[in-house]
C-alpha cells in the first residue's frame, strides 16, 4: 500500500535542503512512498525542486516577523488564504504524514494537517526556535531538534535530538578525501543561496592583507547573483588563484577540499560543515529571526570548532587575520577540525527518517488513527 508524505518548507536552502534530503531518504529505503513538497513561487524551492524531481504545490504565505505596515498587513492577509489551499491540497492528497521543515510555509500547512488529524513532525534546525516552530511543537506528534539546546522549548515527550538533516554527500568517512599537504591553502566563502554582502566586500578586502600569502591560497567564493560581476572583478586583477561563482553546485566537494570556511551561520551551513569536519569563520545574519545564527555560532565557538564574528566586526584586516593564524598554526587547526568532526551528526538524516517510519507504521488502518483522519477528511470536504 502506497504511503503519501507532505513536506512543508523552503524559502530559502537552509529549510529546504533538510527537506530535499530526507526526501531522499525515505525514497531510497522504500521506494513506494510517494513524497510532495508545499512551499511558495517566490522561494528557491521553486528553482530546485523540479530539477530534482518532486512535486511542489505553492500557497500563498509570507512571514510576519521584522515586516512593518503594509507588508505585514498583507503577510496577515495570506495566512487565511494559504491555509485555505493548504486544506484543500491534503484533502486531494491524503497524506499519511506531514513534515514541516521551516519557513513560515510550514504554519498554514502544519496547522491544516492537525485540523485533518494527520500525523505530524516538526524538524527544528536552529539552536533558539522561532515562534511558529514553538507553536507548531504543541500539536505536532514528533519534534525532531537539530541542537540539544533546543530540546526544553518543546514537550518532553516529543522531543528527539537528531542532528540537522544534510544530503549524504556530506556525510562520506573523512579517510575517503585525504588532505592535499603540498597543495594550496584553500579557502571557501559562503554567504548563503543567494550570497552575503557584507562577507562579499570584507573578503575582497582582505586580498590586500593577504597579498604577501597569495602564492599559496586558493579561493572558492559563491557570491549570489547580484555581488558576483563585482567581486569577479576584484578578484581577476588581484592576482590570486580563485574560483568566483553566484551559485556552487558542488557544494559538498568544495567543502572537502577547503582548508578553511568563511561562511553564515545557518543551521544546514554548520550542519555541513561538522559534517565534513571543517573549521569556519562564522559570521551570523545580523537580522535573523530571534538572532537565532548568531547562537547557533555561539555552540561551535564554545567547542573550539570555529571562531565566530559578528557582522558590525567584519571587515577586510579581520577576515584577513584569521585566514593567516589559520594558515600559520596547522596543529591549532587540525585540533579544531577535530573538535568540528566531533560536533557533526551524519545520521541525523536517517534518525528523522526512523521517526517518519515509525509515524507511518502507526499511522496504518489497523490503528485506529487513520480511522479518525479518514473521518475527518470526508467532514472537511462538505
Amino acid at each position: 500500500m502506497q504511503k503519501r508524505v507532505v513536506i512543508a518548507g523552503g524559502g530559502t536552502g537552509g529549510h529546504l535542503y533538510p527537506g530535499i534530503a530526507l526526501a531522499k531518504a525515505l525514497m531510497r529505503h522504500d521506494m513506494n512512498i510517494e513524497i510532495s513538497f508545499v512551499g511558495t513561487q517566490q522561494g528557491i524551492e521553486a528553482k530546485v525542486l523540479p530539477h530534482e524531481g518532486f512535486e511542489l504545490k505553492t500557497i500563498l504565505s509570507a512571514g510576519l516577523l521584522g515586516k512593518k505596515r503594509l507588508s505585514r498587513w498583507m503577510s496577515w492577509v495570506k495566512l487565511p488564504v494559504g491555509t485555505a489551499q493548504s486544506m484543500c491540497f491534503l484533502i486531494s492528497k491524503r497524506p499519511d504524514l506531514v513534515v514541516g521543515v521551516g519557513g513560515y510555509v510550514s504554519g498554514p500547512l502544519v496547522l491544516s494537517a492537525w485540523i485533518l488529524r494527520v500525523p505530524i513532525l516538526i524538524h527544528e534546525q536552529n539552536s533558539f526556535p522561532g515562534l511558529t516552530n514553538k507553536w507548531l511543537g504543541k500539536i505536532a506528534d514528533k519534534v525532531a531538534v537539530s541542537f540539544k539546546e533546543s530540546a526544553k522549548f518543546f514537550p518532553k515527550d516529543k522531543v528527539e535530538v537528531t542532528g540537522n538533516m544534510i544530503r549524504d554527500e556530506f556525510c562520506q568517512p573523512r579517510e575517503e578525501f585525504p588532505k592535499d599537504s603540498q597543495g594550496p591553502f584553500r579557502v571557501l566563502v559562503l554567504g548563503g543561496s543567494q550570497g552575503a554582502h557584507s562577507i562579499n566586500v570584507a573578503m575582497v578586502e582582505a586580498l590586500e592583507s593577504l597579498v604577501s600569502k597569495r602564492e599559496n591560497i586558493h579561493i572558492t567564493h559563491q557570491t549570489g547573483e547580484s555581488d558576483h560581476e563585482m567581486v569577479k572583478n576584484k578578484y581577476e586583477g588581484s592576482g590570486f588563484s580563485h574560483d568566483v561563482r553566484p551559485f556552487i553546485d558542488d557544494v559538498a566537494e568544495q567543502y572537502r577540499k577547503a582548508s578553511l570556511v568563511i561562511c553564515r551561520a545557518g543551521a544546514t551551513t554548520l550542519a555541513e560543515v561538522t559534517a565534513c569536519g571543517k573549521v569556519s569563520v562564522l559570521i551570523p545574519y545580523p537580522h535573523a529571526a530571534h538572532n537565532h545564527q548568531e547562537k547557533n555560532a555561539q555552540v561551535l565557538d564554545a567547542a573550539n570548532a570555529g571562531e565566530l564574528v559578528l557582522d558590525n566586526e567584519l571587515s577586510g584586516e579581520r577576515i584577513a587575520q584569521s585566514v593567516l593564524r589559520a594558515m600559520e598554526d596547522p596543529e591549532r587547526l587540525q585540533e579544531m577540525e577535530e573538535n568540528s568532526y566531533q560536533l557533526g551528526n551524519r545520521d541525523a538524516t536517517e534518525k528523522v527518517r526512523q521517526i517518519c517510519m515509525d509515524l507511518l507504521d502507526d499511522a496504518t488502518p489497523s490503528s485506529g488513527r487513520a480511522g479518525k483522519k479518514e473521518g475527518n477528511y470526508v467532514l472537511s470536504c462538505f
